[in-house]
Formats: C-alpha cells, structure tokens, sequence
C-alpha cells in the first residue's frame, strides 16, 4: 500500500501505520497475505465508496482481480500456503527465517505492488476473477 499510495503521490501519516498488524497472514494468524491486503487497500483508496450507501461492486470488481490474479500465479493468497510455515508458532517462525522465507515475501509484496498498480492505472495484465 506504501508503494502505490507514495507513486501517486498520496502521503499519510497513518501509512505504513495502518498495515502493521497485517503481517504473518494478519498478526501471524496465517489467514490472507499482508502483501495481498496491503493492495487491496492500495486498490480501495481509489475505488472504494466514500459513503455507506455508495455501491460496492466498483471496487469489488477491480479486488477480485487482484486476488485472482495472484492465486493464479502463486496457488493461493493464504500466507500458511504461501510460505509453508504457521507463523503463529514458534516453530513456524524459526522455519520462516531458517528457509529465508523473506525474499519468498518480498516477491509476493512486488507482485502484488504490480498488479494493484497495473489495476489502478486500468491496465490489468489479465482478467482471472477469483471465486465467490
């Protein structure tokens, strides 16, 4: 989110603030990969509704591509799946950082940097839609 916010010139006090606990698939919950939400807030900045009663769908769209795209190129969005290692354990952790895991994630955080900035920018690379 940081990436696409700051190439847009979008600064904030509040970013990176606000993504910290999405790390490790959510505060190490292994659930969605940080990476993954990161963008699909990157992508809400500039397609969410301002309002309640505003519709969805206009954002909705452009976040299942997103998420499509990367499980279709990576097999999943899950950070337990993604690394292999249940972040929430010590264990997990210690795998994590013994099987250089983090360039693994560097990787995950580029592409999903491209693709929400593909997204944003109105030039999807491909048009996969995730399931749901």
């Amino acid at each position: 989110m940081l990436s696409v916010a700051e190439s847009k010139n979008i600064q904030s006090e509040l970013i990176p603030k606000i993504a910290t606990g999405f790390c490790g698939g959510m505060a190490r919950t292994s659930g969605i990969c940080g990476a993954v939400s990161g963008a699909v807030m990157a992508i809400s900045i500039f397609y969410g509704r301002g309002l309640p009663n505003e519709p969805i769908d206009n954002c909705y769209v452009p976040v299942r591509i997103l998420i499509g795209t990367f499980e279709n190129k990576f097999g999943s969005s899950n950070c337990r799946e993604l690394t292999g290692c249940d972040l929430g354990t010590e264990e997990g952790r210690k795998r994590f950082w013994e099987t250089n895991m983090l360039e693994r994630c560097r990787g995950y955080t580029e592409e999903a940097t491209r693709l929400a900035m593909s997204i944003i920018e109105g030039k999807p690379q491909t048009e996969v839609v995730a399931n749901g």
